[in-house]
């Protein structure tokens, strides 16, 4: 009797296992078909510390070309990002931005045959078609736009969508970030900056805003928004930074998408203080041991440490799709993983080879084809057509 209690057991085990094998087989086969968008990756800014070929295997950071062609992804929006410091410095934000921006087309300058820039929606499928990876990008912190001119000079420059603010109050708004509340809400210039970006076809990302500010984004904008890289605050409650139920809604009424963040402190409120602790404790030994964050010894510490010490799960994340989806429906949710722009992550979401991961999850919760489709990219695009279909009509 129990020789068949084992046996029984065992093909038990057998048969999970083999169904695990065939989620994850499907999961790879979607990643491969479908077209994955990522709302905000971190790789530009990166690159300011310590210097690697993106077309090769890197040392350090989540994204290189080997390990997104591992995991399907198709566009990744490169961040042009302003630290807040920067808005303390005359004309610093400006040239930070445009030198970063030089970053970006010299990752297409030096490999032409992997990476291309987009600039319209429509580039994406055309460069999935020919096997290259796009490369749209997105500004994260209005620093650098003081009138509708700079508005137009990053537009031409490739800028899709932009940030307001970021870690503090700027010009053009108040941030979730910072105490100050200068504007409540939008600044004068905000509102029109805000006019203008619908005229141009420029996205509004509703990202690391005030309630208020995103409240009167979302009255004024005649096109919908993104949240690039936001989560639900319904896990981390009273953290400003994730968006409410309500705020949820809002987006949603105006056919907006969130794209929910990978980061540990997005998906739990009790893994942002252990994040922090790491990030410190990271910092705190290359300075003890003399080693720089900008060398290659301290590129390769920084992640032996960062992927030795996950915060959180994958399911967890997946926790905030789904309250989403049962929120307002399964055309208004993406991903925007903010990779390369937090220390922390979940265990299964490393880096750019780890969408299959997401995904399997996604089928084993019962999402269809369909559904997954959307999350992936699908509602994402179909923002960015909007937004350039309005600013045509």
């Amino acid at each position: 009797m129990q020789r068949l209690v084992i046996l029984s057991l065992l093909l038990l085990a057998s048969c999970a296992q083999d169904n695990t094998d065939d989620t994850m087989q499907r999961a790879h086969a979607l990643a491969e078909e479908y077209l994955i968008i990522d709302g905000h990756i971190d790789v530009p800014y990166r690159m300011t510390r310590y210097t690697e070929d993106i077309s090769q295997e890197t040392v350090g950071g989540d994204f290189d070309h080997p390990r997104a062609v591992a995991g399907g992804l198709n566009a990744p929006f490169m961040s042009i990002y302003i630290p807040s410091a920067r808005q303390d410095i005359p004309g610093s934000a400006q040239s930070l931005a445009d030198s970063l921006i030089d970053m970006v087309e010299g990752f297409v300058a030096h490999a032409p045959d992997k990476f291309a820039i987009a600039t319209r929606s429509s580039d994406l499928a055309e460069h999935k078609t020919v096997g290259l990876i796009s490369l749209p990008m997105g500004m994260e912190n209005g620093a650098p736009i003081h009138s509708v001119a700079d508005l137009e000079h990053y537009y031409a420059r490739g800028i899709r969508y932009i940030t307001l603010t970021h870690g503090r109050d700027n010009q053009l708004c108040d941030s979730s970030y910072d105490s100050t509340r200068t504007w409540n809400g939008l600044s004068p210039l905000g509102e029109e900056v805000v006019d203008h970006m619908n005229r141009l076809g420029m996205i509004i990302d509703i990202s690391h805003l005030t309630d208020s500010t995103i409240s009167q984004i979302l009255r004024r904008s005649s096109a919908p928004v993104l949240a690039t890289h936001s989560s639900a605050r319904h896990f981390t409650p009273g953290w400003e930074r994730n968006l409410s139920d309500e705020l949820i809604q809002a987006t949603a009424a105006k056919g907006g998408v969130i794209m929910v963040s990978y980061g540990s402190s997005f998906v739990r409120g009790e893994y942002q203080g252990p994040g922090r602790a790491l990030s410190t404790a990271i910092e705190d030994y290359l300075e003890e041991n003399n080693i720089s964050p900008d060398s290659e010894e301290g590129a390769r510490y920084r992640e032996t440490q960062r992927k030795s010490n996950p915060l959180g799960t994958l399911p967890e994340l997946v926790d905030h799709i789904d309250h989403i989806v049962e929120l307002v429906g399964i055309d208004h949710v993406g991903i925007g993983s903010d990779f390369d722009g937090v220390t922390a992550l979940p265990e299964g979401l490393e880096d750019v080879s780890t969408y299959p991961n997401l995904i399997a999850e996604l089928l084993r919760r019962g999402y269809s084809d369909e559904d997954i489709e959307k999350i992936l990219g699908g509602n994402a695009l179909r923002v960015w057509q909007a937004v350039e279909d309005q600013a045509s009509s």
